[in-house]
């Protein structure tokens, strides 16, 4: 019993020598290419098939001008009376709030939301517009973060989501993903900084299959997922 507890904290006083205390982390070696999977001759149509086969649903435009109408159109087309509008570089350019108002939509930017009064316009929206950091070609997905002026539950509260993003928020990997994060803001535009306290990979819509393996949609989040894409 002795040889044994003298042997455990030896292996600590050993491991505490080498750096391996809390706040500290050893280097990762190299792992070369193991496990990259990248998105072959042509990401666009890997997100799209990727996209397509989790539920979600992508459409690609040549121009702003083009992703701003195919935007109303799917508004539209829901029918929707309470857009939440989030805020990004591509976003922001495209100048939607005036055109969904004039069909008679209810548009609030997130970023005006006041913490003590944001729950009922967040609870109430029929439609969630974002951009994502980036889109994932390999397995379809957008990377989702929470920043202060932009809470994660405008991709998550509402029933329909409508992502817009532009080619360079494409990454062909999963393993793109942390290393685009270190080397430089994201492609939304938003300020450099360390990885967020909340990273969400959302991959098509909603989807649970706890209940008698019975695979159901739009349960924990939007039951519509659909990303317009300006490819130019």
């Amino acid at each position: 019993m002795t040889t044994g507890r003298e042997a455990f904290l030896q292996r600590v006083r050993e491991a505490v020598a080498a750096g391996n205390r809390a706040g500290a982390s050893p280097e990762i070696p190299s792992r070369g290419s193991l496990g990259y999977q990248g998105a072959g001759p042509d990401p666009v149509a890997r997100f799209l098939q990727e996209l397509g086969v989790a539920g979600g649903r992508g459409q690609t435009v040549p121009d702003r001008v083009a992703a701003a109408a195919k935007v109303v159109e799917l508004v539209r087309a829901a029918n929707a009376r309470k857009v939440l509008l989030g805020v990004g570089r591509f976003l922001d350019s495209l100048s939607l709030e005036e055109p969904l108002r004039a069909l008679g939509v209810e548009v609030t930017r997130v970023d005006r939301l006041a913490p003590d009064t944001c729950r009922d316009p967040l609870f109430a929206a029929d439609v969630g517009i974002s951009e994502p950091d980036y889109l994932i070609a390999e397995t379809g997905s957008l990377a989702v973060t929470a920043r202060r002026d932009e809470p994660r539950s405008l991709s998550l509260l509402p029933p329909i989501h409508i992502a817009v993003a532009e080619r360079s928020h494409l990454l062909p990997d999963l393993f793109d993903l942390f290393a685009a994060y270190e080397a430089s803001p994201p492609a939304n535009g938003a300020a450099a900084r360390e990885l967020p306290s909340c990273l969400a990979l959302v991959t098509g819509p909603s989807k649970t299959g706890d209940i008698e393996l019975r695979l159901v949609t739009g349960v924990h989040g939007p039951g519509e997922l659909h990303v317009v894409l300006m490819t130019s």
